[in-house]
């Protein structure tokens, strides 16, 4: 699985120009699936995303999770983040996970999500959404569990 985190002091996601998913401080989660991930690797990577210490302490040093300062998640469904563009300008999606099988995975991430920590709000899976963030610092971090690295 891939995603790409970013700390927000607010996101919001906008499907048809109503807003459905929303939060103040916290980590926006532009999540994929890729052809053969599993349940284990989107536990392992909600395990990294929510002890993930990238907000800063008293001192100003990044040493406190999402958890620490109650943040929200904001997770968001995004199969561009498998693009390959090795054989040309144009990207390439075969990476992803089939749609059926992408949004299995997505819905299981975020019913995890939300049985680990508070506030989970979501994009929707599949639609034509409009993301709009304050990144925070900035801070983006991209996250790979590859399924050799699971033991």
């Amino acid at each position: 699985m891939i995603s790409v985190i970013q700390r927000v002091s607010e996101a919001r996601v906008r499907v048809g120009g109503a807003v459905v998913g929303e939060i103040g401080r916290g980590l926006l989660v532009l999540l994929c699936a890729e052809r053969g991930d599993t349940e284990l690797q989107a536990d392992k990577l909600l395990a990294k995303i929510v002890k993930l210490r990238i907000f800063a302490d008293e001192a100003g040093k990044m040493n406190r999770s999402v958890q620490d300062v109650a943040g929200g998640l904001l997770v968001v469904s995004q199969f561009t983040l498998a693009a390959d563009v090795s054989g040309g300008n144009r990207p390439s999606f075969t990476g992803a996970a089939a749609p059926d099988e992408g949004k299995r995975l997505y819905d299981y991430f975020v019913t995890q999500a939300r049985q680990a920590h508070p506030q989970v709000e979501t994009g929707q899976f599949a639609a034509d959404m409009r993301v709009e963030l304050v990144n925070d610092g900035p801070v983006t971090i991209p996250l790979r569990i590859d399924p050799l690295s699971i033991k």
